[in-house]
């Protein structure tokens, strides 16, 4: 075997974007829906296109602290003219005198501009005298005013299928007056982890044993991609328990998703009872950290399989889980953010694979994206997640790259920050 070579690249492993858009073609997004009122619709998924039924902004309203007056008033062989102030108009108390030549009213930002009145000048560029107001002419007809419908007229389709409801859309949905929405439900993801050798959080360690901390871990992604999650717990090495382990989560949610158990020669019961269990079929990506990886149904529910090593089981539902989930979701797909970057360390790596190491993306003092790498990037060493705010992608027949070379990097999105 050349020294090149990375002894886990084999001729048959899959391209990871040649497997998620098999997987993908697997799965449907749920057309379950629901209504909910507008301050539960934080990070739900809009399951219909709304149009808004008013005119945005719905009246002629100042974009100024000033004075509203007639554009035609003005006497432009001048630099100013003084006009004659008859009233005001705040937000929600509009002017409701009779608009009169050579008039102007006191308006604030935000508050109606009486039809009539064309034009608004701010209050820094006046002058008052009582009830006699010098306005220094603003440059045209219109200054200032923001017109009826000017962001969007009643009709207009403002928030599609799909969306995501953010911050802002919560507050377009306000803005034109929607309290309930309808969304596609919430779906549910169960998992468990196995193993004699797995502990609690805060017992005691004996000899050969580790804490479980892949469970933590998949309860944090699932908690960020916004879906129900059902922790079923560890699951000791028994045929029979982790047998009625997958039938209890296949019963409760519409997503299976456990780790480790799916590589070759794993010496357990997990695999084996997939097969028996349900439509399974195992994976071997071209994927670094990662490569095992499960995918298939439990009776009515999907199954996605993780590798064991904590970051691989990242890595691998950043990359394939979290998709999928966003299909099922009903989420409009977007393509990753990427951006170039100046390296600052060396990097070893062995064509064959497509690898996500962890980085850490900065700008220096010229304004210029480098990133560095986290310090190792064993697939066990779990702090170099927690250090990184982004991938450097290196393609499959990628090799070594010294530093100075620029080189792909993807941010992590808000799963992962």
């Amino acid at each position: 075997m050349p020294n090149n070579q990375d002894p886990c690249a084999q001729p048959k492993l899959m391209h990871p974007d040649q497997a998620i858009e098999q997987l993908l073609a697997q799965v449907d997004a749920t057309q379950d829906t629901e209504l909910v009122t507008l301050n539960n619709a934080i990070d739900r998924v809009l399951a219909e296109d709304l149009a808004s039924s008013i005119d945005l902004p719905p009246f002629d309203n100042s974009a100024m602290d000033g004075y509203a007056f007639r554009y035609v008033d003005l006497d432009l062989s001048q630099d100013k003219t003084t006009l004659t102030l008859i009233g005001s108009s705040f937000a929600g108390h509009p002017f409701k005198g009779k608009v009169q030549p050579n008039t102007c009213i006191r308006i604030m930002t935000g508050a109606p501009v009486p039809a009539g009145y064309d034009t608004v000048q701010m209050q820094e560029e006046t002058q008052a005298n009582g009830d006699s107001i010098m306005i220094v002419h603003p440059k045209k007809l219109g200054a200032n005013v923001r017109g009826r419908g000017e962001e969007l007229l009643a009709g207009t389709k403002v928030l599609h299928r799909g969306v995501t409801i953010r911050a802002a859309e919560m507050g377009v949905l306000a803005t034109i007056g929607i309290n309930q929405v309808r969304v596609t439900r919430k779906l549910k993801v169960a998992f468990f982890s196995t193993g004699d050798e797995l502990r609690p959080v805060g017992s005691e360690l004996s000899p050969g044993q580790i804490y479980d901390s892949n469970r933590y871990s998949i309860q944090g992604l699932l908690s960020k991609s916004h879906v129900e999650w059902i922790d079923l717990g560890v699951i000791t090495d028994d045929k029979e328990a982790i047998r009625g382990a997958f039938k209890e989560a296949a019963s409760k949610a519409d997503m299976v998703l456990t780790s480790g158990g799916v590589s070759v020669g794993e010496a357990d019961y997990t695999k084996q009872i997939l097969s028996e269990e349900g439509q399974i079929t195992f994976w071997k990506l071209a994927i670094k950290p990662g490569k095992p990886f499960a995918f298939g149904k439990i009776d009515n529910a999907i199954f996605c399989g993780l590798p064991g090593n904590p970051v691989s089981s990242m890595v691998t539902f950043y990359k394939l889980v979290l998709p999928i989930l966003n299909k099922m979701q009903g989420i409009t797909p977007k393509a990753p953010l990427l951006c170039q970057a100046t390296l600052q360390t060396d990097i070893r790596k062995h064509p064959g694979r497509v690898e996500y190491q962890r980085g850490i993306l900065s700008r220096n003092t010229s304004g210029e994206l480098e990133v560095s790498i986290t310090g190792g990037q064993g697939s066990g060493m779990l702090t170099s997640m927690s250090l990184a705010n982004c991938f450097v992608i290196l393609e499959q027949f990628q090799g070594d790259l010294a530093k100075g070379n620029t080189v792909t990097v993807e941010p992590f999105n808000s799963v992962l920050c």
